[in-house]
């Protein structure tokens, strides 16, 4: 049977140069980071080396990277912080924002009673710039959070723009941007974004390990309270290995950042070619099948079948040995609507069964074509 890993906005194979630098920093770097005798040195040496240079390829300073478990520690951590340490009374973010970021702000406005507003999100899944504008025009201390590349349509936000609108307004702004990290490059010297989150095992990197962005002197503080690991702002003794491991992914995601987007622009660009082809009446939420208004790492396509096959769908492909996904892979399971396919308020998307496939440099044009065969033959049998 053939086996096709088309889910990688869920998590990406780790590269193999990465797993091996995780086992030789695991075996042989083991000491406690804040122990100050040579075993704990040499640990905390490899984790300040890893923060420079990942510090560098966003150009900012290595204070400004905290290390966390991943991306929803991230989210968590700033929005918190934000609304407990900064004086934040109003968040302002979308309906279509991953759950990270839509469930903890419900539990701040219920904790704390504060104000949040959601941004307008237009049928193709985009922000309504203007309508930013005017929920930012307020004497409140504010905080947006919009996410800079979609979890399930791909759609790209201009965080340049956000972020000049969150300046004009001196509101704050925090970018979940899992989806972004390790495919776009970033200069945060440019873009005024305060906060970022990013997630290693969207990039290749090991699971377990992410960092945040906090700009200089933000007064942010800490969510997990203990020692005095990350300046202060993330106690915990540190994953030295995945640490590591996240600065070799993102090195050579960047290094290597222009062969292999091409690479798997091509391959989502045939997918959408041959899937228009070959299955008649098949659809393309959001932007995802305009390469130049989403990631080309992913595509949401609504397929024409039935109701009473839908059900059935990812079962069979999994039979198949192909793996893709319904939407985020924090829903796996749930049989509710995508909350941000319901958001786009596309009757014919939400009749439609819609599958998220997500491309990466391992995925080739064979894949693409027995996926499409497995989906035709799928679609016709009566």
């Amino acid at each position: 049977m053939n086996r096709v890993y088309f889910d990688n906005a869920a998590t990406t194979p780790i590269r193999d140069e990465v797993a091996q630098v995780v086992f030789e920093v695991m075996k042989n770097n083991f000491g406690n980071p804040s122990s100050s005798h040579s075993y704990g040195r040499s640990s905390k040496v490899l984790i300040e080396h890893s923060r420079k240079l990942i510090a560098q390829s966003l150009n900012v300073s290595a204070g400004e990277i905290v290390f966390t478990s991943g991306g929803t520690e991230a989210d968590n951590l700033v929005l918190n912080s934000a609304v407990r340490d900064l004086g934040v009374t109003k968040i302002i973010t979308s309906k279509i924002e991953h759950h990270a970021v839509l469930h903890t702000v419900e539990a701040l406005k219920k904790d704390y009673n504060i104000n949040v507003a959601y941004v307008n999100v237009n049928g193709a899944g985009d922000i309504d710039l203007n309508h930013l504008s005017v929920l930012l025009d307020t004497n409140e201390t504010s905080l947006v959070s919009l996410m800079h590349v979609n979890n399930e349509i791909g759609n790209i936000l201009d965080v340049k723009k956000v972020a000049d609108l969150c300046t004009l307004h001196k509101a704050y702004f925090h970018t979940d941007a899992v989806q972004a990290i390790g495919h776009y490059k970033l200069d945060l010297q440019d873009i005024k974004i305060d906060f970022l989150a990013a997630s290693a095992h969207k990039f290749h990197g090991p699971k377990g390990v992410g960092f945040t962005f906090v700009r200089k002197n933000s007064g942010l503080r800490a969510l997990i309270i203990g020692g005095e690991q990350e300046r202060g702002l993330r106690a915990g003794t540190e994953n030295i290995h995945n640490i590591v491991g996240m600065e070799k992914a993102l090195s050579m995601a960047y290094e290597n950042l222009t062969s292999e987007a091409n690479y798997v622009r091509d391959l989502k660009q045939y997918f959408i070619d041959q899937i228009s082809a070959e299955i008649p009446g098949v659809s393309f939420n959001g932007q995802s099948s305009n390469l130049e208004q989403s990631t080309y790492t992913m595509v949401n396509v609504g397929l024409p079948i039935p109701a009473e096959k839908a059900g059935m769908l990812l079962f069979q492909l999994d039979l198949k040995g192909i793996a893709c996904s319904k939407g985020s892979a924090c829903q796996s399971g749930s049989t509710q609507t995508s909350h941000v396919l319901y958001e786009l308020s596309h009757t014919e998307a939400l009749n439609k069964p819609s599958l998220r496939f997500s491309f990466s440099i391992y995925n080739t044009k064979e894949e693409v074509d027995y996926v499409i065969g497995v989906l035709k033959t799928f679609i016709s049998k009566p």
